[in-house]
């Protein structure tokens, strides 16, 4: 008798732990879920801050110029940001309006404005990229500490000694297991961590300051002007 007690209060502790587990477990799951989200808003920013690189290779009208530009932005000849310059521009940003007198020195602004929105853009994605490096890291000490609150091998050994019918076991159990999942529970129970890496939110591009690239830009800009007039004065109309 004594021992049948010993027994039913062994087992409810054990079942009063897993519950605490799949708990604690399912606020990991909504933190993995709510990260998930976080990355598909943080890659839209990097398309739109892309955007605004494929505009400004764009604006160089001939090879020769975008050759230069690359130059001036200390760009790789691979990588994602790569890929935005080399893609054909197709709107999706705001129209720049600039105003000058001479035409030379309104394409000039023009060149100037485009680079500016860039940088603003890509310091914005900045932002929002090491933001999410933290969330993701938060998560994955709070994984690393949940692991370590809860002995896996002791909670397997005793769902799989369970003699109950599968219908108290999915009681037990909550709605994270099916009497068919119970032969990979083990896989079930363990979180893995993120890695951030495997996540494909691209690296944001460091780009020069525009104080120590306008005379760069503005030189760049003239000389396009120079030997594309017609072309540039159509992309300001």
């Amino acid at each position: 008798m004594e021992d049948d007690l010993i027994l039913g209060l062994t087992r409810e502790v054990k079942e009063e732990v897993i519950q605490n587990y799949l708990m604690e477990r399912r606020i990991l799951e909504l933190q993995i879920e709510d990260l998930q989200e976080r990355v598909k808003a943080v890659r839209d920013h990097a398309t739109q801050s892309g955007l605004r690189l494929t505009r400004m290779g764009f604006l160089m009208i001939s090879p020769e110029m975008f050759e230069r530009l690359k130059a001036l932005l200390q760009m790789s000849e691979q990588g994602y940001w790569r890929e935005h310059l080399d893609r054909s521009f197709t709107r999706g940003v705001r129209f720049i309006r600039v105003r000058a007198f001479r035409e030379r020195v309104k394409f000039r602004k023009l060149i100037l404005e485009a680079y500016h929105r860039l940088h603003l853009w890509m310091n914005k994605y900045r932002i929002t990229y090491e933001e999410l490096a933290a969330e993701c890291r938060a998560v994955n000490m709070n994984i690393e500490a949940f692991h370590k609150n809860y002995d896996l091998l002791n909670i397997l050994s005793f769902l799989r000694g369970l003699d109950t019918t599968a219908l108290e076991r999915k009681q037990l159990l909550g709605e994270n297991f099916t009497p068919e999942e119970m032969a990979s529970v083990d896989q079930k129970l363990y979180i893995r961590l993120v890695d951030f890496n495997k996540l494909d939110v691209p690296t944001p591009l460091t780009l020069p300051r525009e104080d120590l690239i306008e005379e760069g830009l503005s030189a760049l800009a003239n000389e396009i002007y120079n030997k594309h007039q017609n072309k540039a004065r159509w992309l300001m109309q």
